[in-house]
């Protein structure tokens, strides 16, 4: 909302400068974004009067004039304005005049034509940034000599308030000037705006099918209008100022009121209405040519202001081009309407519009102000294009009009709120200066609120509107009383920062991405899965819940690989949603995804790709960190996303805590992936799991270790040996080294040589030979009776 300072002090004017004004506006809630000077700076230009006129003799496109500026003799001066006339009012920049941009006046000869100043045009003044096409001719009874600036009052300032969308009620100078008086408890005083009288008994008939949507609906006929008028220079300058430029003046007097008032109305050509303007919703496929030229098809449910013909005006937002106000307009049709909110909201922007009218109806516009507005804009219309008024005629449907509001605002709520005890009589007068009908009850202030506020709903309202004119910066400032004690740290927890930087450390990249995931890659990937489907989803490939990481790691995997990003290595911790809605389970995960080279380019790497085992083992340094290793297992299983030979289950404590494996041949197939990937998920529940580490002394006396190695079959895991190991080596078994498995030459065809080094250390003395021999043949008969081991010659 854009307006003009001087505009506003004509209503109220505090004793405050202009941004001691701006300051308490913005204190009171409306944010005042910018204040800026209506006109550039200049000096020394007057009005003055044109006496004569003759044409250069050596130049067809200037003109020599005679001027009086009032200092008592004529003044020549050259000037190639087309629309320069004798009796002319006209701003004159005297010699010794500065001119916006620095521009100095002086003497000078204009082929040979002395010229001793300059009649100025609007963009000369700073008035306008685009070049005049002549120049400004003021009103006739301008007094000569009288400096320009305080003729047209350009020691003003242009004021932007930034309104949130409730108070719709400041969309206006009287709204504005309301606010203004109820911070400076000063009255608010507008033009007066009486009734206009009927000059002949001609009305068009006006029916209202949508009383929801139009409850109330003004019009009144206007002949014989002279629509060539000018429309005022004060005017021209008070709309400037608002940001808006002027058309004629039939619609520049309906923007005025608007401006003024903050009632959107609208002007129909009378020649161009067809029996009766009809208030109804639009009927399928039909088309509206609106004021800008666009035409649209309207949609079902767009409130519409039509005739018998058809559609005259989107209701609120923007008239048509058949039936608005044009040169040849001899009678027009003057509207005012009150559209509800709801009706209006969104029709706007549903066709690619935004207009004045339409942001004031969306927010809401004072039911009573209709009436109003329409005699104002009459007053003026008769005052500067003529015309005889009709009666005005009204359709009203007083129960669809918004009702009486009575709030209860309670003085024990009220001090709770502030933290405050105002006085009561402070409290009532704030109220009542706020338009509201106040009566004091036993409980508090009982109030019924104002036609234009009807943002004022509840109880919190009215505290905030006693808190905001009383004073946000006199509210009591107090820091709240709170016990912060330390959060306890759980030294058996691993924090989930320390998982991801371990991540990091290990060269992958965090990647985040939606929870949501295309159906098609989830059920590539997790044929079985069950999640929530988004009944609004952003996107169709954003529709369902993921019910893992691996979906949304893949496409980020294949949105790197289409940007020639051949080594990825990628991790991410959120949610999956498993289930329906009614049961539904979210799991906190940690994934990762891996492709490419091993290591990094460069003149000491190898070029070997990276494997299952490459993954596996930046996964055990993860297992590892919650000091507890031994939790942890692998098994072989089958996952339809990953590769039956290149998959385990990842077990926790016994149960199943992930997966881990390269992707499925037939999946990266037709996901059209050209190289292979493999990938993990855990749990984060069972990852941040852990013991809390123990000291244990250091033993004085020597290790002892044997190397085995077994033959097994090779489909045999590792881990069944190792298990064997565990439960034959004795308490003294400190450490299980795997250091090699091979197969081929010198081992028969489906078995393996699995090598284990094995280390006992005892706290207190030296192990023999003997009790080493004894755990080892116990070991070897083991793995012999149950696993088919044999130790390879």
């Amino acid at each position: 909302m854009k307006f003009s300072e001087q505009w506003l002090r004509e209503w109220v004017s505090p004793a405050l400068a202009t941004q001691a004004l701006a300051d308490q506006v913005t204190m009171a809630g409306l944010e005042v974004d910018a204040i800026e000077p209506v006109a550039a700076e200049f000096t020394d230009v007057v009005v003055a009067e044109v006496v004569a006129r003759e044409q250069h003799p050596d130049a067809d496109k200037l003109n020599v004039c005679q001027v009086e500026d009032g200092s008592g003799e004529r003044v020549q001066v050259v000037c190639g304005a087309p629309n320069v006339d004798v009796g002319q009012k006209v701003p004159f920049a005297r010699v010794g005049a500065v001119l916006p941009g620095d521009f100095k006046i002086k003497k000078a000869k204009l082929r040979g034509v002395e010229s001793r100043g300059m009649i100025c045009a609007s963009s000369e003044l700073g008035l306008e940034e685009e070049a005049s096409p002549g120049i400004l001719v003021l009103p006739v009874d301008a007094p000569v000599g009288e400096g320009v600036r305080d003729y047209l009052g350009l020691d003003d300032h242009t004021i932007e308030v930034d309104l949130t969308p409730n108070r719709g009620d400041c969309l206006s100078v009287k709204g504005m000037a309301r606010e203004v008086g109820v911070l400076n408890r000063l009255p608010v005083e507008g033009p007066a705006i009486a009734p206009v009288a009927a000059s002949h008994d001609e009305t068009f008939p006006v029916r209202v099918e949508d009383a929801d949507g139009c409850p109330r609906y003004l019009g009144r006929v206007i002949k014989g209008v002279d629509v060539t008028a000018e429309t005022p220079l004060w005017m021209v300058e008070r709309l400037r100022r608002s940001g808006i430029r002027t058309i004629d003046p039939v619609v520049d007097v309906t923007n005025y009121v608007m401006l003024e008032l903050g009632q959107p109305l609208h002007a129909f050509d009378r020649a161009n209405l067809s029996e009766a303007v009809v208030v109804r919703r639009a009927r399928e496929g039909e088309r509206l040519v609106l004021l800008d030229g666009q035409e649209i098809t309207l949609g079902d449910g767009t409130l519409v202001i039509a005739d018998e013909r058809g559609p005259l005006a989107i209701a609120g937002v923007m008239g048509g081009e058949h039936s608005g106000v044009s040169a040849e307009t001899r009678d027009i049709f003057l509207e005012a309407a009150h559209f509800s909110p709801l009706a209006v909201a969104g029709q706007a922007r549903s066709y690619g519009l935004h207009t004045d009218a339409s942001h004031r109806f969306e927010r809401g516009v004072d039911p009573a102000l209709a009436r109003e507005a329409a005699e104002r804009a009459t007053a003026l219309l008769l005052e500067i294009v003529g015309g005889e008024p009709g009666p005005l005629v009204e359709v009203v449907d007083a129960e669809r009009l918004p009702g009486d509001r009575e709030v209860l605002l309670r003085r024990e709520r009220l001090d709770q709120a502030l933290d405050k005890v105002l006085d009561g009589e402070e409290v009532g007068e704030i109220l009542e200066r706020l338009g509201l009908a106040v009566e004091s009850v036993e409980a508090g202030w009982q109030a019924r609120m104002p036609s234009w506020r009807f943002d004022l709903a509840i109880e919190e309202d009215l505290i905030e509107e006693v808190a905001r004119i009383h004073g946000y910066n006199r509210l009591p400032v107090r820091r709240p009383q709170a016990r912060l004690g330390l959060e306890p740290d759980h030294e058996a927890r691993t924090p989930l920062s320390r998982l991801r930087n371990q991540m990091v450390a290990r060269g992958y990249f965090e990647a985040v991405t939606y929870s949501f995931v295309a159906p098609e890659l989830q059920s590539t990937l997790l044929p079985e899965s069950v999640s929530p489907t988004l009944a609004n989803p952003i996107s169709s490939d954003l529709s369902v819940m993921r019910a893992s990481l691996f979906p949304g790691l893949v496409r980020a995997l294949q949105h790197n690989l289409n940007r020639q990003q051949t080594r990825v290595r990628l991790f991410e911790t959120g949610l999956v949603f498993r289930g329906e809605l009614d049961g539904l389970h979210q799991v906190p995960m940690l994934g990762a995804l891996v492709c490419g080279a091993r290591d990094p380019e460069g003149w000491n790497g190898g070029k070997d790709k990276v494997d299952f085992f490459d993954l596996k083992g930046d996964l055990e340094t993860l297992l590892a960190m919650g000091g507890e290793p031994e939790a942890w297992r692998f098994e072989p299983a089958e996952h339809p996303a990953l590769h039956p030979g290149q998959c385990a289950r990842v077990l926790y404590r016994g149960e199943e805590a992930g997966w881990i494996g390269t992707l499925h041949p037939a999946v990266r197939a037709e996901l059209g992936l050209k190289v292979d990937a493999v990938m993990f998920e855990v749990r984060l529940e069972a990852l941040t799991q852990g013991q809390v580490p123990a000291f244990a002394p250091l033993s004085r006396y020597p290790e002892v270790r044997r190397d085995l190695a077994f033959l097994v079959d090779a489909e045999r895991p590792v881990q069944a040996l190792l298990d064997t190991v565990h439960a034959q080596a004795g308490e003294w078994l400190v450490d299980v080294r795997l250091f090699d498995v091979y197969q081929g030459k010198g081992v028969a065809e489906g078995r393996k040589s699995v090598a284990l080094g094995l280390t006992w250390q005892h706290p207190s003395r030296t192990l023999n030979d003997e009790e080493i021999n004894h755990l080892v043949d116990a070991i070897v008969e083991e793995s012999r009776l149950h696993l088919g081991a044999e130790l390879r010659a």
